[in-house]
């Protein structure tokens, strides 16, 4: 009984933060919840093995981001409705100038590969360190550092792009 109350009180404190890492890195808020459930199942299977004096919200992360990443390899999670890229859609919806920008953040996101997608989540909104990301990730720093300029390269410019859309010159 106590494992499991350890657990309830894991999950409780935990999933607000594993589910807005598992929408960064896959781009979908249904498809993160589903990777979340995945990961705590998982956690929950071995929780009994797991250190927890230790730090288990780096393995919790660890799982949510592997399944997130997984999943955005799978051939029919690649096909995108072109209704979900569009800039003209975001434009309309939103009415403050801080949406907007969030927004095009979060389309920019999505056009990142997924190894780049969750370097840049973890390095950059996650606030992690090199070293704490390549573990995460199972890969090594210089992996981490190139998968990161190129993710933030690849941002870069989808932001000025959309930019350009919004605010014609």
């Amino acid at each position: 009984m106590d494992r499991d109350q350890e657990y309830v009180e894991f999950v409780e404190a935990s999933s607000a933060s594993l589910r807005r890492t598992a929408y960064l890195v896959c781009g979908d808020w249904h498809r993160a919840d589903d990777v979340v459930q995945d990961a705590l199942y998982k956690l929950y299977r071995s929780w009994s093995k797991l250190d927890r004096k230790g730090n288990p919200l780096a393995y919790a992360r660890r799982a949510v981001v592997n399944a997130a990443v997984d999943t955005g390899r799978r051939p029919w999670r690649r096909e995108v409705p072109a209704s979900d890229l569009s800039f003209d859609r975001a434009r309309l919806d939103d009415h403050a100038d801080g949406h907007a920008d969030r927004d095009e953040v979060l389309t920019a996101l999505g056009s990142l590969a997924p190894r780049q997608r969750a370097c840049v989540v973890l390095r950059y909104y996650e606030d992690l360190s090199v070293e704490q990301t390549a573990q995460l990730l199972g890969c090594s720093e210089g992996t981490v550092k190139s998968q990161a300029a190129r993710g933030l390269e690849t941002l870069r410019t989808a932001i000025d792009r959309a930019r350009q859309i919004r605010r014609p010159a």
